[in-house]
């Protein structure tokens, strides 16, 4: 299904995400990542925080073997590491697992210990946007589970988009997806989802910063609860 592409420059990247945001905001989500498989091959991956494995499942289908690139913070849950080491043993996907330049403990010793506390964007910063944008360097386009439910800052979200950031291709096959529609591709599909979905967490992040959601809350109102930050920084 892959084939070589020829390198294409950051311009001819950019026209390829708006036209094909146009073109393909009714496809499906299997058509958007099969669309992805034949139009950057190898040069495409997944990102999954692993609050489920749905779109890695569904890039699966469309391109065996898919790169699924996952972020180890060093602060997850054990729930969460569990969920990648479960993907990683039962779905035609080739894991790779990011790691930040410093340990939580060369962290501490730099900044001071619970930087997630005093300075969270900072912390972010170290443990999972810089890490990502290395990770992602040689990839033209990448895919994400956003979905334009989730909050106000991502109803907006395109199926396919540009990521002006790192200058790559950014795609959103579930964008249109409603948390029904997840539920029942899970329960169709037996797709592994993290254990804390089912423990009264809606979005699942690093363990200092996330807690449950309240009756009536969005899905991303557990992250950085108390703050005006709702965004890591990866996706905006």
């Amino acid at each position: 299904m892959t084939t070589v592409q020829k390198e294409r420059t950051a311009e001819d990247l950019k026209k390829l995400a708006e036209r094909a945001g146009r073109d393909l905001e009714d496809a499906s989500a299997l058509e958007i990542l099969r669309w992805a498989a034949e139009t950057f091959g190898k040069r495409f991956c997944v990102t999954s925080s692993m609050e489920d494995a749905v779109v890695a499942h569904l890039a699966a289908r469309a391109m065996p073997g898919v790169d699924v690139v996952f972020l180890d913070t060093g602060y997850h849950f054990e729930e969460t590491i569990g969920t990648r080491d479960a993907v990683e043993a039962v779905m035609d996907v080739n894991l790779i697992t990011l790691t930040p330049v410093q340990t939580v403990a060369e962290q501490d010793a730099e900044y001071g210990p619970k930087l997630h506390d005093r300075d969270p964007d900072l912390c972010c910063k170290l443990r999972k946007v810089q890490p990502l944008e290395q990770g992602l360097k040689d990839y033209q386009a990448w895919a994400t589970g956003l979905r334009r439910d989730e909050s106000p800052t991502r109803a907006n979200t395109p199926v396919v988009g540009w990521d002006d950031k790192r200058q790559k291709v950014k795609i959103s096959p579930i964008a249109r997806w409603t948390q029904d529609d997840v539920d029942a591709y899970v329960t169709e599909h037996g797709v592994l989802t993290n254990p804390l979905l089912m423990d009264g967490y809606a979005s699942v992040g690093c363990a200092p910063c996330t807690r449950r959601v309240l009756q009536g809350e969005d899905a991303r109102a557990g992250r950085w609860a108390g703050r005006s930050k709702t965004e890591c920084g990866l996706h905006g």
